[in-house]
């Protein structure tokens, strides 16, 4: 799994943001479309694709996405 792909499964969980907004250090919580169904929608997405349990703590303690793909990474090692 590398950032890249992460980037591109975790917008598409976002339908009226357009793909450009999402890198690295894109806040996620500051998005228009960012909601807590949004919230579920990737916490959902990461155990589907990454075989990873997060949480709603997880999901608040990550700023940005690339906080986010850490978090995933190291609890997949």
């Amino acid at each position: 799994m590398n950032i890249e792909d992460f980037i591109k499964h975790f917008a598409e969980q976002f339908v009226d943001t357009d793909e450009s907004v999402f890198q690295a250090d894109t806040i996620f919580h500051e998005l228009d479309e960012y909601s807590s169904l949004i919230a579920l929608s990737i916490i959902c997405m990461i155990d589907e694709e990454y075989d990873v349990s997060i949480n709603g703590d997880d999901m608040k303690s990550a700023v940005t996405i690339a906080d986010l793909y850490n978090i995933v990474m190291n609890k997949k090692n």
